[in-house]
């Protein structure tokens, strides 16, 4: 293990650590992120997704950055991605449970308000299916597209501000990794059973749940961006 190493580790742990030993820290980042849900989005996925990346780097070069990575690049556009992905979240998590009372569930709506039960297990479960096989599919697409660009324009800020070649690189994208690792592999073996466990969470535990899942997400993108890479 690498200086670096230990240095990031150190910082990480102390960063979350400071949310539960201090509490009135706890209180206010809880408040702010209840009054400004939108806002916490941009800034936790801007920071733990693209952290998330960085580890996948560090993981295949040994490093936490490097030339032409575009460290500000993607937490700019992992800020926008969270906006989408707390949008989705409010959609999917307030219409699946009304879909389901529609459908002869009657008491889905209420059952997520409740303490745990079948019903809740099972709105919680349907929920998650319905964000990851119609929403992810799309946000991990135009992640990689993005993803992509960033790194055909040097990782530069300004590069990223250029127009994006949507058409060639949806053409050139490796599909087959996209298919059979990101969709078929990630999606219903990590992330619909991930996302089932923090429906079924308090509101409190979701924030901090909602965050590691943010690091495992930039991880696991990083890693699929490095199999097309091969």
């Amino acid at each position: 293990m690498k200086k670096s190493d230990l240095l990031f580790i150190a910082v990480f742990v102390a960063f979350f650590a400071a949310f539960f030993v201090f509490d009135d820290l706890y209180q206010a980042y809880n408040s702010f992120n209840k009054a400004h849900g939108m806002i916490m989005s941009f800034v936790k996925f801007a920071f733990l997704a693209t952290l998330g990346e960085s580890i996948g780097l560090r993981i295949k070069t040994g490093v936490y950055n490097n030339k032409g990575f575009g460290l500000l690049p993607r937490a700019i556009v992992w800020g926008f991605l969270g906006l989408t992905i707390k949008l989705a979240f409010i959609i999917f998590a307030t219409g699946v449970p009304n879909f389901l009372a529609y459908m002869g569930i009657s008491g889905a709506p209420v059952a997520m308000k409740g303490d745990f039960s079948n019903t809740k297990l099972l709105v919680a479960f349907a929920i998650s299916v319905s964000m990851n096989v119609i929403y992810a599919p799309v946000m991990m697409t135009l992640h990689k597209i993005t993803d992509t660009h960033i790194l055909q324009t040097g990782g530069t800020l300004a590069g990223l501000f250029k127009k994006i070649p949507f058409v060639k690189i949806l053409k050139e994208l490796n599909w087959d990794v996209q298919w059979n690792f990101v969709f078929k592999k990630t999606i219903p073996f990590f992330w619909i059973p991930a996302h089932t466990i923090t429906f079924l969470l308090p509101t409190d535990f979701q924030v901090l749940f909602a965050a590691l899942l943010g690091i495992i997400l930039g991880v696991i993108l990083s890693v699929a961006s490095m199999k097309t890479a091969r």
